[in-house]
């Protein structure tokens, strides 16, 4: 009979997303990982199968927890463009209080992985649309509120909105303050 796990494997996951999240898959050792879980390399390896396994699980998780957060936010009472800057705004509320600037993990692995992991590339796509949906769903309330043109196509604001939300991700990583951010905001929001 094997020992009893003498911790959490979910709060493993969620401190090695943290982990990752601050300092990009590949810059992440497993000695990183262990430092930060409090777990013996064997016990990592043992539990999660390598430190790639683990990102994966580290990066769904994030997925799930900002879609969870995303469709929160889009699902307060009021209008939909009110619900819309309010989730834009919260974002660069998110970024901005992060001292660390980490961004969004998503992102960040498409940057760094995309191209060379089919695996993540699937889960930050999976996240994306996930964004995108929110986002439509939002636009179609406002089109039959009469808020948001009815003629415009609710796809491509959504894929529009996605894209300035990836872009803004980008810059809050640089930004010296919000004024920046908030300028696209406003303007995202002025082409609705």
């Amino acid at each position: 009979m094997g020992r009893p796990k003498q911790f959490d494997p979910d709060v493993a996951v969620e401190r090695a997303m943290s982990v990752f999240w601050r300092k990009g898959y590949a810059a992440t050792t497993p000695q990183d990982l262990v430092d930060e879980i409090g777990i013996g390399k064997g016990s990592l390896y043992n539990t999660f199968g390598s430190k790639h396994a683990l990102f994966e699980r580290a990066l769904a998780r994030y997925r799930d927890s900002q879609a969870a957060w995303l469709a929160e936010l889009l699902d307060h009472p009021g209008s939909a463009r009110d619900r819309l800057r309010g989730a834009l705004e919260a974002l660069v509320e998110l970024d901005l209080g992060d001292q660390d600037r980490r961004g969004c993990m998503a992102v960040n692995t498409a940057a760094e992985l995309a191209a060379s992991d089919a695996g993540t590339a699937d889960t930050v796509r999976e996240m994306f649309a996930r964004t995108e949906s929110a986002f439509r769903a939002t636009v179609e309330q406002g089109q039959r509120a009469g808020e948001i043109d009815a003629g415009r196509d609710a796809a491509a604001v959504a894929a529009w909105l996605l894209a300035t939300v990836i872009g803004m991700r980008v810059l809050a990583k640089t930004a010296v303050d919000a004024a920046q951010l908030r300028r696209v905001v406003d303007a995202a929001m002025g082409s609705l």
